[in-house]
């Protein structure tokens, strides 16, 4: 259970302390940092163990896009401390994108963590997987949103996705900590809700609760040098925040601390999530020695109605993907050309054939991070790699597709070669790589509601204690 001086907090004078020990859990953190964040007697534990930023296999397959064994290793630590220390620990997008399958996957890590280590604690688990038909009747209603550059959605698209979740608030979370839980599963949620559900239960300010939350699910990316596999510790006070790095390797500073505030927004000056926005127009930062760093001034404006962000992904075909390099002059230097006649040359072989895909090429040296909006369109390197990517409906298809076009360029005779053994050099063999099933988004919406209900909370009794 929760220590009573926890619960007893109150924000005129005392100051909330809320360890966070990696940015994505998985990451990893050094040992003596977590240490030193344990010994600072810190109120919360908690990690955001999720992102979109990996892409929508993650989401869509089900799958988790960190390690097993880095994760149960960075679970072991954070359990251990908050059983013994009777610190609460709050974990939310279980399993990166937070879905059912993420959360089962979660909690059988736990489970087995506790075994091993022979611990007592209350479980609370929190899903939030959306049901299909909820959000149809919001599409009926007229009432579901697409966000910017994405198209309306259809009731087609929901029934081809897989996994939808929506991001949660801390009104669930709240919901599991006044059920006594010590540990808490959350699956896809806001990025500060784990760091700012308690001390908002206990009545600290929320906005200043939520934009130290977004610093915090970043652990300690925020300071300098940056490492989001390092601890950070934020103190929660009545009229402002500070940020303590937990590593004698980094300082918080004015420009980290700005820098990482201007994070993940569309606008500089607010951050709109589940429930309201957060308001930086009037945020003051200052230094307080030590590496420490002082926030103040955050506001929030609170929403109407309550709105929720839907994600969710689906299967688009399947993707084959050969890797190469060229160390010919002549050849980087048409190399645009070169791939335009190689592609249409491959094509028109695929065509007899009726065999259909959609074919890429990704010319890191020359454009392969930027593509079409890279502003330099020469190639100053002796050598470049060409990614050739192909996705199609089928596997076997996507497969038959990337082998004519690899073929096809390996041998492309174009003006001024001198070399005839073939024009690329490939590091791997085999040199088709079958990737398996390409997802995209599909569901990226927000969608009003009226009460809490679709993040129902569990609660388990979890005794391994002999």
């Amino acid at each position: 259970m929760i220590k009573d001086e926890i619960l007893k907090k109150k924000p005129q004078t005392d100051p909330f302390k809320i360890l966070s020990p990696t940015a994505i859990l998985g990451y990893g953190f050094p040992q003596e940092s977590f240490i030193n964040g344990i010994n600072e007697k810190p109120d919360l534990i908690a990690v955001d163990a999720g992102s979109t930023d990996p892409g929508p296999y993650y989401l869509g397959a089900g799958v988790s896009f960190t390690d097993r064994t880095g994760v149960k290793r960075d679970l072991r630590y954070m359990i251990k401390a908050g059983i013994e220390n009777k610190i609460p620990v709050v974990i939310s997008s279980a399993g990166g994108s937070g879905a059912k399958p993420h959360m089962d996957w979660c909690e059988n890590i736990i489970l087995e963590i506790a075994k091993e280590e022979k611990l007592n604690f209350k479980l609370g688990l929190i899903y939030s997987d959306i049901d299909k038909n909820v959000i149809k009747k919001s599409i009926d209603a007229g009432k579901i949103e697409a966000m910017d550059g994405i198209a309306p959605l259809t009731k087609t698209a929901v029934d081809e996705t897989p996994n939808i979740v929506a991001q949660m608030g801390v009104e669930p979370i709240i919901e599991a900590l006044k059920k006594g839980c010590d540990i808490i599963l959350a699956g896809r949620a806001y990025d500060p809700a784990p760091f700012s559900a308690l001390p908002i239960m206990l009545g600290y300010d929320t906005a200043l609760a939520t934009h130290l939350g977004k610093i915090l699910e970043c652990a300690a990316i925020a300071a300098d040098p940056g490492s989001g596999s390092d601890c950070a510790l934020g103190i929660l006070k009545k009229d402002s925040f500070i940020l303590k790095p937990l590593s004698k390797d980094r300082v918080f500073t004015e420009q980290s601390v700005a820098a990482h505030s201007l994070y993940e927004k569309s606008d500089p000056m607010f951050l709109p999530g589940p429930g309201g926005t957060l308001d930086l127009r009037g945020v003051t930062f200052r230094s307080i020695g030590n590496g420490e760093f002082e926030v103040s001034g955050t506001k929030f404006i609170e929403a109407n109605p309550y709105k929720i962000k839907l994600e969710g992904s689906k299967i688009v075909g399947y993707r084959t993907m050969t890797i190469a390099g060229t160390h010919d002059p002549i050849m980087i230097e048409k190399i645009d050309e070169i791939l335009i006649k190689a592609k249409e040359r491959a094509l028109s072989i695929l065509e007899k054939e009726n065999i259909k895909g959609d074919i890429f090429f990704h010319v890191y040296g020359k454009n392969g991070v930027m593509g079409y909006l890279e502003p330099v369109n020469k190639v100053f390197s002796y050598e470049i790699g060409i990614l050739i990517e192909v996705v199609a409906k089928t596997q076997e298809i996507a497969n038959t597709i990337c082998s004519i076009v690899r073929s096809t360029l390996l041998h492309y005779g174009y003006e001024g070669r001198i070399s005839t053994a073939g024009n690329l050099a490939f590091p791997f063999s085999p040199s088709d790589i079958k990737m398996g099933p390409v997802y995209e988004f599909s569901i990226y919406h927000l969608m009003p509601i009226d009460d809490f209900s679709l993040f129902p909370v569990y609660t388990k009794e979890i005794n391994f204690k002999e």
